[in-house]
C-alpha cells in the first residue's frame, strides 16, 4: 500500500465516523502548492468554502514566499471559511481532516477556524 492509498483509506474511516453522527464537516485537502477547506452538509451539498486559489487571498499572500503552500497561507483559508461558514449560519462541524496528519498547514487550517468562531 502506498502513501496516497494509506492516506485515503484513513479519510474513508473519518468520513464513515462523521457520516454517522449526521453533521456537517469541514473537509481539507492540501496540496504542495495550495490548501482547500470546505463545509458539506450531510446530504453531500457544499455550504462554503475557502482555498488558495481565491483571488482575494492571493492578493493577501501576493507579497509573500511559498504563497499557498505555508501555514500563514493555511491559516488564512481556516479564518475565510470560518466567516463564510457563520454568515450562512453553520456555527458547529466536525474536522475531517482527509486522512492527512493533524499538524502544519492542517492544524493551522483547524486553529484559525476555531479562532473565528467554528466549533469542532
Amino acid at each position: 500500500m502506498d502513501k496516497k492509498q494509506s492516506r485515503l483509506r484513513r479519510g474513508r474511516q473519518t468520513r464513515a465516523k462523521i457520516a454517522e453522527l449526521k453533521v456537517n464537516r469541514l473537509a481539507v485537502h492540501r496540496t504542495n502548492l495550495h490548501i482547500y477547506a470546505t463545509i458539506i452538509a450531510p446530504d453531500a451539498t457544499i455550504l462554503a468554502s475557502a482555498s488558495t486559489l481565491e483571488a482575494e487571498v492571493r492578493q493577501e499572500l501576493a507579497g509573500q514566499s511559498g504563497k499557498g503552500g505555508n501555514a500563514s497561507a493555511a491559516a488564512l483559508v481556516g479564518k475565510r471559511v470560518a466567516e463564510k461558514a457563520l454568515k450562512a449560519g453553520i456555527a458547529e462541524v466536525a474536522f475531517d481532516r482527509s486522512g492527512f496528519r493533524y499538524h502544519g498547514r492542517v492544524k493551522a487550517v483547524a486553529e484559525a477556524a476555531r479562532e473565528a468562531g467554528l466549533k469542532f
